[in-house]
């Protein structure tokens, strides 16, 4: 009895595997949802708990330096600064839930309209980001992939792995602030600052996307390189394919998984970057609200920007996933394709 119990089991297992891998999309929706879920309530902690470390009293610096104590005990009241700690931890996420971001402490509007206002000038700069990068980035690691194949020009190799390094290593407000002192200050080529118009984008776009375009880039030549050595890429050249076919058809599909996975991570990333460029170029989106709001111990404002960021970069990972499910179906499983 247990030996044919034991091969039930036996012979189940493998009508269990089939039935996970016949469903590799819920599965995958399941492990996402699970995943989301975990993130939301991590944002939610440390949202709340990072402003608590920001020195000074808000209502001081609502205040201003010449309120008296009393003056400032009131407005910790009306703030509701004055509350236990745990007390407001309940009330922010009763709020969350019921879709209330909060109030501002210096202007009094609701978080949610702030970010209403300023996310579009903020998604604009990223969108526009991503853009490039997943522009120049593939193209050009490939391109050197391809120049540089089977150990040649290795000086073009080194250069390119010198100024890519160089230039991913930069911060982005170092690299705005170049970019305004040779093409704003200098040669007055294009605006310093500002938004409405379409040479104001080119700075700030270019700030943000330099460094991850960089970065990239080198990714997508060594998985390139990687790809270029594959025994399917050597039959290919002596069936003597046209190169556009041979690169594009063969090689380039098979490198975007790997380059997908770290690009998901690093385009997500870029949102940090743009936030703060956006200081530089005194960009009207939610990097200068968020400065505005650390000025000035503004906490809902603090606490909804970052929750929304956040979501928003999670939602991005998400999205190369299925960029990558739809490229390689393995990937759904949640293992690394053998």
């Amino acid at each position: 009895m247990i030996g044919l119990a034991g091969a039930s089991a036996q012979g189940d297992a493998p009508a269990r595997k089939r039935r996970s891998a016949s469903r590799p999309w819920l599965s995958f929706l399941l492990r996402r949802l699970a995943g989301f879920a975990a993130v939301l309530a991590t944002l939610v902690v440390v949202t709340f708990g990072m402003v608590q470390l920001i020195p000074g009293d808000p209502a001081q610096a609502l205040a201003g330096v010449n309120a008296t104590d009393q003056q400032v005990g009131l407005l910790r009241s009306e703030l509701g600064l004055d509350r236990p700690l745990a007390a407001r931890f309940g009330s922010y996420v009763t709020g969350l839930l019921h879709g209330d971001l909060g109030t501002s402490f210096q202007t009094r509007e609701p978080v949610a309209d702030v970010i209403a206002a300023r996310m579009p000038f903020t998604a604009e700069l990223a969108l526009l980001a991503i853009v490039v990068v997943l522009a120049v980035a593939v193209p050009l690691g490939m391109a050197v992939a391809v120049a540089t194949r089977g150990g040649r020009r290795r000086r073009l190799d080194a250069a390119f792995t010198f100024c890519t390094g160089l230039v991913g290593a930069t911060p982005e407000y170092v690299l705005g602030t170049l970019l305004v002192l040779v093409f704003a200050i200098k040669l007055g080529a294009l605006p310093a600052a500002g938004a409405g118009s379409v040479p104001a984008l080119v700075l700030p776009v270019v700030a943000v996307a330099l460094p991850t375009t960089c970065v990239l880039a080198r990714i997508v030549r060594r998985e390139a390189a990687v790809v270029f050595g594959q025994d399917y890429m050597r039959v290919a050249r002596g069936r003597r394919l046209p190169a556009l076919t041979l690169y594009t058809r063969h090689a380039l599909p098979n490198l975007l998984t790997g380059t997908l996975t770290m690009g998901g991570l690093m385009l997500a990333g870029l949102l940090g970057g743009t936030v703060i460029v956006e200081s530089v170029f005194a960009w009207p989106g939610m990097g200068t609200r968020v400065v505005e709001a650390i000025l000035n111990r503004d906490y809902p404002v603090i606490q909804g920007t970052v929750l929304v960021l956040g979501i928003l970069a999670t939602l991005l990972n998400t999205l190369v996933d299925v960029l990558l499910g739809l490229l390689d179906p393995r990937t759904l499983t949640g293992r690394s394709p053998s």
